[in-house]
């Protein structure tokens, strides 16, 4: 059975542009609120990684997923591990002003030197409680993505 529906505009509203048109706004560029210095020399940037989406609420139970990617990792470029050496597999300490997390280091030839990546679907190795709470003045929204931060080698691997 259908229902009738009342009929669509075929234009936009006014606040809209019209479709296929962007609308381009120009913004100044602010620096982050934390950069790197001699005490936490690294960039800290969090995200997403394939294998678990969001918080890895559902997809660390997947099994077949959770298998891929067991573990929390903390992704370096190799020349940034060669510098701090460390090798992949190696326990390593991600430290900011806010905390510290112990995680496995991996390398990764597309993190950029001077930065390490966590992704933040492991409870185990909470990335977002070391990333820097200030707001974004505009979108009001949190800094995950920049901090500054330091990494070395884990105390497990200097008793070894």
């Amino acid at each position: 059975m259908m229902t009738a529906r009342a009929p669509r505009s075929c234009s936009p509203p006014a606040s809209r542009p019209r479709a296929g048109r962007g609308k381009f706004v120009p913004t100044e560029l602010v620096a982050p609120d934390e950069l790197p210095d001699d005490a936490y020399p690294m960039v800290l940037s969090t995200g997403r990684m394939l294998e678990h989406w969001h918080t890895g609420a559902i997809t660390r139970r997947a099994t077949v997923l959770d298998a891929l990617e067991p573990e929390a990792v903390a992704s370096l470029h190799p020349r940034e591990m060669k510098r701090l050496d460390i090798w992949p597999g190696d326990p390593i300490q991600v430290s900011t002003r806010r905390g510290t997390v112990e995680i496995t280091a991996r390398a990764d030839r597309d993190v950029p030197e001077g930065m390490v990546f966590i992704p933040f679907c492991f409870a185990e190795a909470a990335a977002n409680l070391l990333t820097n709470p200030q707001l974004d003045p505009f979108g009001k929204i949190p800094e995950f993505k920049f901090c500054a931060a330091k990494v070395e080698a884990s105390e497990r691997k200097a008793a070894e």
